[in-house]
């Protein structure tokens, strides 16, 4: 793999050339461990939750953890967008190394946490520091490499660096929350955050390319509460009913804020979110295949959890290893599908992943209170293979159809729907069980919704991405 300091093929650069030595390899390190924590926190805490729910006196109930879960992600998602542009305008370097330094902190505070309201408050600060993180680092990964097969092949890195903290998530979260309580899943950010900080200042050097745009915030502000309103929808409207005031004026102003947003967006001159982006086909057709990715994938993850914990009433360490299967193929999968990505294009990876995916989802239908473990696995490990698989070939279809000078931007639309993929998945699916009279009876719902949106993602993966490698396009 060749990694090297300069900029994308096409852009603006002073850098001077590149030097006949090998390229260290410690840039891409220092840059994917923030992408491993943040993807670390997102497993490992699942894992946590119905402890969380019965330490804070919430008898485990799902609304409370629901909540834990999501405020993390509804920030996340709502601030990519300004995050991507803030690293375009400031540096990509310095963004990402306040993000790690902040989720540092807010991981402390998530461990100290008193009662249910500050570890809320604490997953929103934590929410924002992922933010920072994720769409900086793919943007210095873009920065770094010339040639597309070799950004590829980072990618594919970065995200099998990613599935191999989601693979590790719940097996050490379970061994964690057993013998040190839920506290300890959030101090073990610690180590992995203050590594990446060091490595970070010590090896990553800053792309000289900056974008010249504003920060946009009434944009910023809309779409925190446009999503904002959409989870609080979905998750108390189980518990209140869907005719509630609160549950019909939170869809209410889910569609006000969803229909200002995009108003917004397109009278400003400098907009966060340049919807011009979206007339590329590749572009919004991979950021779709996004969406409905974390849509599927997490909100089962979720309803997994709770399936082997409280409806089967495994250990929480033996729930963790029983969802290992699934999340152990995170790893492998992402390295095969940024290498075929690298040889083939992004259709034929994102086609075959989602395929495979779904057909997990369908196969794990069969599971029930009594169902033998060993009929599981081969469905949860081609929901984790198929996911992971996927991946590499969606950000790479994402970057490279978007101009070098908006790569932040890019991936932070790309990163944002994944994030509303998950905040919708979780609330949606998490919902759908408690809210049924059986506890199966609403996870083989979730499971036929989770299928049923890989394979959707399947016809747009073949009608709007194309197999050969795609052309910046200019926006």
């Amino acid at each position: 793999m060749s990694l090297d300091d300069g900029t994308p093929a096409g852009a603006v650069t002073t850098a001077a050339p590149r030097a006949d030595r090998a390229p260290s390899r410690l840039p891409l390190v220092a840059l994917c461990l923030g992408f491993f924590m943040v993807m670390l926190d997102a497993t490992i805490v699942t894992v946590a939750l119905p402890r969380i729910g019965q330490d804070f006196a919430t008898g485990g109930d799902l609304t409370g953890a629901q909540w834990v879960a999501d405020g993390y992600t509804v920030v996340f998602a709502g601030l990519l967008l300004s995050a991507g542009s803030i690293g375009d305008r400031l540096g990509s370097k310095p963004v990402f190394q306040a993000g790690l330094g902040l989720f540092v902190l807010t991981s402390v505070g998530c461990g100290i946490a008193p009662s249910l309201w500050f570890l809320v408050v604490m997953r929103l600060l934590q929410g924002l520091s992922a933010a920072l993180v994720v769409p900086t680092s793919l943007a210095l990964i873009h920065a770094s490499h010339e040639r597309r097969e070799d950004r590829a092949r980072a990618i594919g890195v970065w995200g099998g660096i990613g599935g191999i903290a989601a693979a590790a998530g719940p097996v050490l979260g379970g061994l964690l929350v057993s013998g040190f309580g839920w506290r300890s899943v959030f101090y073990v950010n610690i180590p992995f955050g203050v590594l990446g900080l060091v490595l970070t200042a010590r090896h990553v050097r800053a792309p000289r390319q900056r974008a010249e745009r504003g920060l946009d915030l009434p944009a910023q502000f809309l779409g925190i509460v446009t999503l904002g309103a959409l989870t609080l929808a979905i998750i108390e409207g189980r518990r209140l009913g869907w005719s509630a005031p609160t549950v019909v004026g939170a869809l209410a102003l889910f569609a006000v804020g969803a229909a200002a947003f995009v108003l917004t967006e397109r009278r400003v001159a400098r907009p966060m979110l340049p919807l011009a982006l979206f007339r590329h086909p590749v572009f919004s057709g991979a950021t779709a295949v996004g969406l409905l990715l974390n849509v599927g994938f997490y909100g089962q993850l979720f309803v997994a959890t709770f399936y082997f914990q409280q409806y089967r009433h495994y250990a929480v360490l033996w729930a963790g290893l029983a969802i290992l299967p699934q999340t152990a193929m995170a790893g492998l999968a992402s390295a095969l599908g940024g290498r075929a990505t690298a040889r083939t294009g992004p259709r034929g990876p994102m086609v075959a992943g989602l395929l495979i995916g779904s057909a997990g989802f369908f196969a794990l239908l069969v599971a029930g209170r009594s169902t033998p473990y060993w009929m599981l696995v081969l469905p949860l490990a081609a929901i984790g293979f198929g996911t992971a698989f996927t991946m590499p070939a969606t950000v790479a279809a994402v970057v490279e159809s978007a101009p070098a000078d908006r790569s932040g931007v890019a991936s932070g639309v790309l990163n944002a729907g994944r994030q509303v993929g998950s905040a919708v998945g979780v609330a949606l699916l998490g919902s759908l069980v408690a809210g049924a009279a059986h506890f199966e009876s609403g996870m083989r719902v979730g499971l036929t919704i989770s299928g049923c949106c890989f394979l959707v993602g399947t016809l747009i993966a073949l009608t709007a991405v194309r197999g050969r490698r795609e052309s910046a396009a200019t926006v």
